[in-house]
């Protein structure tokens, strides 16, 4: 058995968490296809509609793994990051998919172009909705800790919480704070 192939048959999860990620896009790129390209409005609804069900197929997979007695790992704890980011930005992740496809497929409008001011409250926008992902994230876990009750058994979860603080910094800098110091407004200043 290759390496992958052994990483996913010990981690199960991963497998569920890469499958959704792969749904989650095919749902989308369909949806917008059958949309735009066939122009059948109905079909694409009902697949979009689909796209966050993939999520909450990730979290019931990860809720019957764990009461099933599945060990709490690593991916068990990305699961619930997946889940939080998931939420937070998949609406707008749709919407920014959506206006590429209506403008290369329908003729719509081209996608704005963020710049100067602009460009940076989007930005401070998107890092405080990592700090929601986090946040939702971080109830997740919560929820795991205490619904298994055993110490022994959830540390790996409690090692998601320091991972979330990382994220949430390395994004205010390579994010908002860049922008502000080194973009094209900050530019302009000099």
């Amino acid at each position: 058995m290759d390496e992958i192939g052994k990483f996913f048959a010990e981690n199960p999860m991963a497998g569920v968490i890469a499958a959704g990620e792969i749904g989650f896009w095919v749902c989308l790129a369909a949806g917008l296809a059958v949309r735009y390209v066939l122009r059948a409005r109905r079909v694409s609804a009902v697949l979009l509609a689909m796209v966050p069900l993939v999520d909450a197929g990730v979290l019931v997979a990860t809720v019957l793994d764990l009461s099933a007695g599945g060990k709490p790992g690593f991916t068990h704890g990305l699961a619930a990051v997946y889940l939080g980011f998931s939420v937070v930005f998949g609406p707008g992740l749709v919407r920014w998919a959506d206006a590429r496809f209506a403008y290369r497929f329908a003729g719509g409008p081209p996608p704005p172009q963020r710049q100067g001011r602009e460009r940076a409250r989007y930005e401070w926008r998107e890092w405080g909705k990592c700090l929601l992902a986090c946040g939702i994230a971080a109830v997740a876990l919560l929820a795991a800790i205490f619904a298994i009750g055993e110490p022994a058994r959830v540390a790996p979860l409690w090692g998601w919480f320091p991972r979330l603080g990382i994220v949430s910094v390395v994004w205010l800098f390579a994010g908002p704070v860049w922008e502000e110091l080194f973009g094209e407004r900050a530019q302009v200043r000099r």
